[in-house]
């Protein structure tokens, strides 16, 4: 048995292919088949039952998959161990982001933590929250910022700042006779949503009381894929919409007179470094976040404040 072996089995249950599994470990599918039938000769166990598609693990597989994700990640975490005391921080961080953050993010944080991090190697990918979900699950990511909180027992979530929502609305539009708004103000006739699977679109549909509303008398003709979208949609329609704070960064002076901010309870959601219960890479992890932290615009508020009404995902 060797860890190599390990590898194998660990990326067969998370492909549920043996060619898939074989591209993601950069070996033919001959050399990882062979692999782990030498382990299931030396275990006496079949880890695979090779008769279903996709194929799965067995019921004695499940439990030595389990354990090799164990060993795998100890393993990893005495590498770390070594550049700690080394005083080194290098090595690879995959990292994922919900897109109505990317592009506001990442460009407040990356140019830093290149800088202060040259050795380390952070790939970013921009999924929804249930894909980043999985594939914590799957150990696919190392991490993902989220808003949350998302009450998953398998993840583990450290906040880092509440980030506030703002209507953006069309010059003509009633709310704009207004300074500060309430959430009755807002037309749902008139509010503009992103598609299905945006966590960004469960808030505002919360903070409008729109599930309670919509199947009676809302219907959408289009569901937006991007904030950016939205903001065109909004002015061609005369409409409103909801958008989180950083997104204000991008806007033109024009655009921030189209802005107005709500009365407190300010609607917020939190943002969240969100991580698989058994992570490694603490301190990657931990120099992100400190990163992003260190580089926030000076109005985000990195505490949950009584002028805040935190908005949920459901």
């Amino acid at each position: 048995m060797n860890l190599q072996q390990l590898e194998y089995i660990v990326a067969i249950d998370t492909h549920r292919h043996f060619v898939k599994a074989a591209e993601s470990c950069f070996v033919t599918q001959a050399t990882l088949s062979m692999m782990v039938r030498k382990l299931e000769d030396e275990l006496g166990a079949k880890i695979f039952d090779r008769s279903k598609q996709p194929v799965v693990p067995t019921d004695v597989g499940k439990s030595i998959i389990e354990q090799a994700r164990v060993v795998l990640r100890e393993t990893r975490r005495m590498e770390e161990l070594v550049q700690a005391q080394k005083g080194m921080l290098s090595g690879h961080l995959r990292l994922g982001i919900i897109p109505t953050l990317a592009p506001y993010l990442l460009p407040i944080f990356l140019p830093a933590f290149a800088k202060s991090y040259p050795q380390v190697h952070l790939n970013v990918v921009e999924l929804n929250t249930d894909t980043i979900i999985r594939q914590l699950e799957d150990q696919l990511l190392d991490a993902a910022i989220l808003a949350t909180p998302l009450r998953q027992p398998t993840l583990s979530e450290t906040p880092m700042f509440y980030e506030q929502f703002v209507v953006f609305a069309a010059p003509g539009s009633s709310v704009m006779r207004k300074k500060y708004l309430l959430a009755s103000d807002i037309d749902i006739h008139k509010l503009w949503l992103l598609e299905e699977g945006h966590c960004l679109r469960n808030q505002v549909l919360d903070l409008c009381e729109l599930k309670r509303k919509e199947s009676a008398s809302f219907q959408l003709d289009y569901e937006a894929g991007s904030i950016e979208t939205l903001k065109k949609l909004v002015r061609i329609n005369e409409g409103i919409t909801i958008i989180p704070e950083l997104s204000l960064l991008d806007l033109s002076e024009t655009e921030m007179d189209q802005i107005r901010f709500f009365k407190p309870p300010v609607p917020v959601r939190e943002i969240s470094m969100v991580t698989y219960r058994h992570f490694i890479k603490e301190r990657l992890i931990s120099a992100v976040v400190d990163t992003i932290l260190k580089n926030l615009p000076a109005n985000i508020q990195t505490k949950p404040d009584k002028k805040h009404m935190m908005l949920e995902l459901s």
